[in-house]
């Protein structure tokens, strides 16, 4: 099976499940690396599992 080196924002966002304006705001704060390959912006595969990885978890409340 091929697994991609990178990704297209647009198809990072499908992946991760976030917006354009989150991921932009994510990039700024430096918890998402991002590259230029002209006028596109790539997010290295190992960049995006390692961005998810960093998401916290969620743990629902038990219900009382």
């Amino acid at each position: 099976m091929h697994h991609p080196l990178a990704y297209q924002l647009p198809d990072f966002l499908k992946i991760a499940g976030i917006g354009r304006t989150k991921a932009y705001e994510e990039i700024r704060a430096g918890r998402l690396k991002a590259r230029k390959s002209g006028n596109r912006t790539i997010v290295l595969a190992a960049d995006a599992q390692a961005y998810l990885d960093s998401l916290p978890t969620f743990s629902p409340r038990s219900a009382a």
